[in-house]
């Protein structure tokens, strides 16, 4: 496990890299809260131990910070006895906890322990799974934490689920969300973009073929139900899909079972479908476009995914995750975005939704040539 550890006494910080190092923890060290962010968004550290006074900033301001826009990360503070009502303060913004100074190694060790409940033989294993969490971000908006609410009630079912939203928002991510959290999070999940199937060979691309079923098929073939048998297959842009296909689709549904074209052997599957469109599909069901049978069979729990525009509240959150992305991929060092910025980024409407937010940033941060991103930045039609 990753330890950060921020304090301008250098002894003090010295002495507990060593001990925490001899326990089994990677620790950095820094002497100010603007050390302290670079690092948070390079380490990527799961605990930071903070003194509360610093030379440059608070303690409680850099908590704050860390609890709006890393709020995944544990915070322990470090006091004298004059500012234990203080510690108190920090407890109540987001702390995990307090030691008092000077510091006793065993009962920090022990606190950090129980953070993680596991022992410090376990770090590897956190880490593991702190750098996980860094592929998204929860947004902190009513509309969003209904989505959420939403994954976490239907995870653990059976039910298909039919996710609902714009382009960029966020769809396929929801769709790994609801699988990950479901008991087939050991299968495969197998995602397919049905607007760029190919038509003439969309039944051999979702139920597999045999050699020599017709021109071109030189060998045997899985097709997407087998390879997301005791998983999930997620259906993006389902509207896109042939009738005669929805049609072997819904029949699949049902039965359970598939054949490959030029098989007559039928093959049990076990799959759980998750689809989604930012098309009207009951506008396509009127028209005759899409069977409504199929419809009602995907569509046993609704989740309708909001844009960003109507969550801009969620923007600073979204801006500062993607700069840690960023600057994970690209090997940079930007540390924070000016509030000027951030007004500009949330007054935008954000047609391409999160996908758009994500491209912006990542652009930034690649011609950045300071620690700060700020609007001359911006591509000319956002400032």
């Amino acid at each position: 496990m990753k330890v950060l550890i921020l304090d301008d006494d250098l002894t003090l910080s010295l002495m507990l890299k060593t001990w925490l190092s001899k326990k089994g923890y990677e620790v950095r060290t820094v002497i100010n809260v603007a050390g302290a962010k670079k690092e948070l968004k390079q380490f990527d550290p799961a605990l930071l131990i903070s003194d509360l006074r610093l030379p440059d900033d608070t303690g409680l301001s850099l908590l704050k910070w860390v609890k709006k826009y890393y709020p995944d990360i544990a915070v322990i503070m470090m006091t004298s006895y004059a500012d234990i009502q203080t510690a108190v303060e920090a407890i109540r913004l987001g702390a995990y906890d307090y030691i008092p100074k000077p510091v006793n190694p065993e009962e920090l060790l022990k606190k950090i322990q129980l953070i993680f409940s596991v022992p410090s033989e376990g770090a590897e294993k956190s880490v593991k799974s702190k750098k996980k969490k860094l592929d998204f971000i929860v947004g902190q908006s009513p509309e969003y934490q209904k989505v959420y609410e939403h994954i976490d009630l239907v995870a653990s079912s059976q039910l298909s689920v039919f996710i609902e939203g714009e382009s960029g928002v966020g769809k396929e991510h929801i769709a790994r969300l609801i699988h990950e959290k479901s008991d087939r999070s050991n299968g495969s999940f197998v995602p397919i973009d049905c607007g760029v199937m190919n038509r003439e060979l969309s039944a051999s691309d979702f139920f597999g073929h045999i050699k020599g079923s017709f021109t071109g098929a030189i060998s045997d073939k899985k097709g997407h139900f087998e390879e997301a048998n005791k998983g999930t297959l997620f259906l993006d842009e389902i509207g896109n899909l042939p009738i005669d296909i929805q049609i072997q689709l819904l029949r699949t549904l049902q039965e359970k079972k598939i054949k490959q074209v030029g098989s007559n052997k039928e093959i049990d599957i076990d799959v759980r479908i998750i689809v989604a469109t930012n098309e009207d599909l009951e506008e396509l069901v009127k028209k005759g476009e899409f069977r409504k049978d199929l419809y009602y069979r995907i569509n046993e729990f609704h989740i309708r995914v909001p844009a960003l525009r109507d969550c801009k509240e969620d923007i600073p959150s979204y801006a500062h995750h993607f700069l840690a992305l960023a600057n994970q991929e690209m090997d940079r060092e930007v540390i924070d975005i000016d509030e000027e910025t951030l007004q500009i980024l949330q007054s935008h409407p954000w047609p391409g939704n999160i996908r758009e937010l994500r491209n912006v940033i990542f652009r930034m941060v690649l011609i950045a040539q300071t620690q700060t991103l700020t609007k001359n930045l911006l591509p000319y039609n956002y400032a």
